[in-house]
């Protein structure tokens, strides 16, 4: 499964508007893909709207992702948005594809983003790792999604659902207190360039 993750800078007070064009412009009749969140953010980089859909194949995403540079009103928010970014990715290759909650009973209404670089070489040790240790840790809270960049700096995103940010932070307690997070050598294979951020969906978004 491959996935478009784009990020909109937003001016204050737009939120809702900008939910609203993405819907519109996800469901056009020429629209490739399927829109699966749709968050604002809460914590971190504020004023920022991101945008998760997948597509089925590469070639699939190549076409959509022309369709948005060609536009002059991409996701229904060309007049309003203050930049635009996209990137392409690969889902690890053991995990199931990113469903709608009404499809995967998967809720937040927290979801965290965290985006990790990895060392020249890492890329198939961390995907064998997660495949080993994400089981046990989804005991504790799900994963949506762990997958790699196709562009841009060596990295991977993944992406977690929690209740509260309560249970975010007792869920990561639980995990190392029990030793199964993070996976047992898995730091090695990864740089510093680490970031983190919770978002919160809109309500056009199909990740609730």
């Amino acid at each position: 499964m491959f996935y478009e993750m784009s990020t909109m800078t937003l001016p204050f007070g737009t939120a809702a508007q900008a939910a609203n064009g993405v819907q519109q412009y996800a469901a056009a009749p020429e629209a490739g893909g399927e829109l699966l969140g749709c968050w604002f953010t809460d914590i971190g980089t504020l004023n920022q709207m991101i945008v998760l859909r997948g597509f089925a194949t590469l070639s699939d995403l190549q076409t959509e992702r022309e369709r948005t540079q060609q536009s002059n009103n991409a996701f229904g928010c060309g007049a309003i948005f203050q930049s635009l970014e996209q990137h392409s990715y690969r889902g690890f290759p053991w995990m199931t594809p990113v469903r709608p909650s009404a499809e995967s009973g998967i809720n937040g209404p927290v979801y965290e983003i965290r985006t990790y670089g990895i060392k020249p070489g890492g890329v198939q040790a961390t995907i064998d790792l997660w495949q080993e240790y994400v089981p046990a840790r989804e005991q504790i809270s799900p994963c949506i999604v762990a997958m790699v960049a196709l562009d841009g700096a060596l990295r991977f995103t993944n992406i977690w659902a929690y209740p509260t940010l309560d249970a975010r932070s007792k869920a990561r307690l639980d995990a190392v207190t029990q030793g199964i997070w993070p996976p047992k050598g898995g730091p090695a294979h990864l740089t510093t360039a680490m970031t983190s951020i919770i978002a919160m969906p809109t309500t056009v978004s199909p990740l609730k």
